[in-house]
C-alpha cells in the first residue's frame, strides 16, 4: 500500500495534514490528521466565569468573536439573566462586522485565490498577491479596505479589533455614541456595495468557468444540514434555536441550545485531537453516506439549507437565485460553500446596516441587566463563521468554572470533511501516482470549501503525565 501525504495543508487556520493511501493505484482511505494539541476545555477549569470570554477568545485570532460571543451567552444562561434589548442590538451589530471579515478573508486570501487565480496557476500565485496581480490594485484596496471595515466595527462595539473585551453576563460594558453609530453605518453601506461587486465576480469568473466542480453530482453529500433559526426560520447568526433538516429538506429537529446534548454525541478516533460529533439519535456509522448515519455539515451552505429565507432584500434575491440555479434545496454539492459563504457576506453587510440605522443602539443607558441569579450551568450556542460553535460551562456557586464543554464548528463537519477529501482523492486518482502538487492542491480544494479552523477544533483527549524530568514532560494518552 502506497500512502501519499499533504503536509502541511496551506491556506487555513491551524496545522493539518491529509493523508491519502493507494491500494493497486486506488484511493482505498484519505484522513484529515490534526497533530495540534490545544486543552482549552481543561485549563478553563478553575477560572473565574466571567474571565471565560476573553479566555476563549484567544482559542482563534481569525474567529475570536465567535467564541467571545458563545462564552458570554453561556454566563448569560448560567446566571439565569436576561440581556436588555439594546445590548442583543449591539452584540448582533458587532458580530456582523465579524461575519464581514471573515468571509472576505476566506475568499479573496484563503480559498478564493483557487478560483480567482486559477486552480492550475503556479502556487507562489494563489493568494491575494496573485488576485490583486490578476484584477488590479483598486481591486486589492478595496478588499483591505472592507476587511478593516469589519474589524473596525468590532472594536468600536468590543474595545478590540480582534479580542473583543465587551461581552459580559447580561449585557455588554460599554454602549457607542451619535458619532460611532453614523460611523459605523457609512461602512456598512459600502460593505453592502462591496458584497454585490464580489457576487459579481464570482457569477462571472467562478461559477461560468468551474461548472465542473459545482455542478458535479459526483461531489454532492446528501447529509442532515444544522445551523440556527430565528422565530421565523430565517437565518441568524447571533441567536435563536438550532434545526436541523434531513437530506430530503424535511426537518428533522427543531431545539434550544440548553437543550443540544439530547440531540449530539461525539465520536472519538484515536489518530486524531478533533472529535466527530454526530446526531444522537440516528447514532454514527463512519465516514459513510446514509440517512441511517447521523453525520451532519454545519457552516455557509447548511446555514442556507436549514433556512426558509433571509431577512433582507438583496441577500433574499441572492438566496432566490441559489436555489433556482440548482433547482432543489437543499443544495448538497461541496463547492457550493463558496457560494453560500457570499451570499452571507451580503445578508451580514445588510443585516449590520439595519441595525446601524436604529437610534436605539446609541447611549450607555440599558446595556447590562445586573440581575444576576446564583449561578449554574449554562449553554451559548452562536454561528461561527465556519458554523454553529456551542459552549457549555458548569459553574459551582461561588462562578468558578468547573468544567467545559466546546463543540467547535470545525468539529461539527470533521466526519464530512473526511469524506469529502476521499471524494476528491477519487476524482483524481488516476493521476495520483504522479503526485503532482497541482493534483494534490486540487485536493486541498475540496478541504478548503469549508474553511476549516483546527486550531479551533482541536480539543483535549484524557491524558497522563508519565515524567516530568530536566524541564521535559513525558504523556501518554
Amino acid at each position: 500500500m502506497k500512502k501519499i501525504s499533504i503536509d502541511p495543508i496551506t491556506r487555513l487556520e491551524g496545522h493539518g495534514k491529509i493523508e491519502i493511501f493507494l491500494e493497486n493505484g486506488r484511493v482505498k482511505d484519505v484522513f484529515l490528521q490534526v497533530p495540534e494539541f490545544r486543552g482549552f476545555e481543561k485549563f478553563c477549569e478553575g477560572r473565574k466565569g466571567e474571565d471565560m470570554p476573553q479566555l476563549t477568545s484567544r482559542i482563534c485570532g481569525v474567529c475570536p468573536v465567535a467564541h467571545h460571543f458563545a462564552a458570554t451567552k453561556a454566563l448569560d444562561s448560567a446566571y439565569n439573566c436576561e440581556v436588555p434589548t439594546k445590548a442583543k442590538k449591539l452584540r448582533e451589530l458587532m458580530y456582523c462586522g465579524y461575519i464581514i471579515y471573515d468571509h472576505i478573508l476566506h475568499f479573496y486570501f484563503l480559498g478564493g485565490p483557487d478560483f480567482l487565480v486559477g486552480r492550475d496557476a503556479p502556487k507562489e500565485k494563489r493568494n491575494i498577491i496573485g488576485v490583486i496581480e490578476k484584477y488590479g490594485e483598486e481591486v486589492g484596496m478595496q478588499v483591505i479596505k472592507h476587511r478593516a471595515y469589519g474589524q473596525k466595527i468590532t472594536e468600536i462595539i468590543g474595545g478590540k479589533a480582534t479580542h473583543p473585551v465587551c461581552g459580559v453576563p447580561g449585557g455588554v460594558t460599554k454602549g457607542i455614541n451619535e458619532e460611532e453609530r453614523k460611523e459605523i453605518e457609512d461602512m456598512a453601506r459600502s460593505c453592502v456595495d462591496f458584497s454585490l461587486f464580489t457576487l459579481e465576480i464570482f457569477k462571472k469568473n467562478i461559477l461560468e468557468n468551474y461548472k465542473d466542480l459545482f455542478f458535479n453530482e459526483k461531489f454532492d453529500l446528501e447529509v442532515y444540514n444544522m445551523g440556527l433559526v430565528d422565530s421565523n426560520k430565517c437565518l441568524n447568526f447571533y441567536d435563536g434555536k438550532v434545526r436541523v433538516t434531513a437530506p430530503d429538506n424535511s426537518e428533522y429537529t427543531l431545539f434550544e441550545p440548553r437543550e443540544y446534548l439530547n440531540y449530539i454525541s461525539e465520536y472519538v478516533y484515536e489518530w486524531s485531537f478533533v472529535k466527530f460529533p454526530y446526531l444522537k439519535n440516528i447514532g454514527f456509522k463512519g465516514f459513510i453516506l446514509s440517512k441511517d448515519n447521523g453525520l451532519y455539515r454545519v457552516g455557509p451552505l447548511a446555514r442556507l439549507n436549514v433556512s426558509e429565507a433571509l431577512t433582507t432584500k438583496e441577500a433574499q434575491k441572492e438566496f432566490e437565485l441559489f436555489y433556482k440555479t440548482y433547482n432543489k434545496k437543499p443544495v448538497n454539492n461541496i463547492f457550493a460553500y463558496h457560494w453560500a459563504r457570499l451570499i452571507e457576506l451580503l445578508y451580514a453587510s445588510e443585516r449590520a446596516l439595519e441595525l446601524s440605522l436604529d437610534k436605539e443602539i446609541t447611549g450607555y443607558d440599558g446595556i447590562r441587566n445586573m440581575d444576576l441569579k446564583k449561578p449554574k450551568d449554562g449553554v451559548g450556542i452562536v454561528e461561527a463563521a465556519r458554523g454553529t460553535l456551542i459552549h457549555h460551562y458548569f459553574l459551582n456557586e461561588e462562578g468558578i468554572i468547573e468544567k467545559v464543554n466546546l463543540i467547535v464548528a470545525t468539529t461539527n463537519n470533521n466526519a464530512i470533511l473526511n469524506i469529502s477529501l476521499k471524494i476528491g482523492a477519487i476524482s483524481v486518482e488516476e493521476y495520483l501516482d504522479k503526485e503532482d502538487e497541482k493534483l494534490l492542491n486540487q485536493i486541498e480544494m475540496f478541504f478548503r470549501a469549508y474553511d476549516p479552523c483546527l486550531a479551533c477544533a482541536s480539543h483535549n483527549l484524557k491524558f497522563q503525565i508519565l515524567k516530568k524530568e530536566n524541564n521535559k514532560i513525558t504523556i501518554i494518552f
